[in-house]
């Protein structure tokens, strides 16, 4: 029987949540860890297993978004990152 591969894990873009005021619109959030925009998709992720995480602002806001990409709340903050192990 052929194993499955274990699921990957997304790069750690920094321990910290990203504190960004958003106008009304569409987002896609980075997901894989590997975009060059954070915390936004830039399409890094391709060939990596991870898709980005579209999301909408309705009005004006300031969000703290996911940058270690281990939030149960995705793309939000959760404080997941308080909980990684540190090497």
């Amino acid at each position: 029987m052929p194993s499955e591969a274990a699921p990957a894990r997304p790069n750690i873009a920094q321990r910290a949540p990203y504190a960004v005021e958003l106008a009304p619109g569409d987002y896609w959030w980075c997901a894989c860890g590997r975009s060059k925009r954070q915390p936004f998709c830039d399409g890094s992720h391709k060939d990596s297993g991870f898709t980005p995480v579209r999301f909408a602002v309705s009005e004006a806001q300031k969000v703290w978004l996911c940058g270690c990409k281990h939030s149960a709340g995705r793309p939000f903050c959760d404080g997941s990152h308080q909980k990684l192990p540190t090497s």
